[in-house]
């Protein structure tokens, strides 16, 4: 069952640059993975400290492959000093 979620951070304001640097680091190396249907970053254009992840993996086995590779690990320790809000939703295509 493919699998989508949509990741929603919001900066704090002295760290939007920084956030999304480490945001757009992502989208390479996660667009390379084995089972990556989709991953993309978008910003809010009234809102520029709101970034927007969307990404879509073949099945749960090709999500869990991404959550442990080294780049979702480096994102992961990282992120938070720059975050002031983070939330996300997780689809289940039928």
């Amino acid at each position: 069952m493919t699998i989508t979620k949509e990741v929603v951070f919001v900066a704090k304001k002295e760290s939007i640059e920084a956030l999304k640097a480490l945001l757009v680091m992502m989208v390479a190396p996660s667009q390379a993975e084995e089972g990556c249907l989709f991953y993309h970053i978008c910003q809010y254009k009234e809102q520029p400290e709101k970034f927007l992840v969307v990404e879509s993996w073949r099945d749960e086995a090709a999500l869990e492959g991404h959550k442990a590779s080294a780049h979702y690990k480096a994102y992961k320790s990282s992120f938070e000093p720059f975050c002031a809000e983070k939330y996300s939703n997780e689809l289940h295509v039928l």
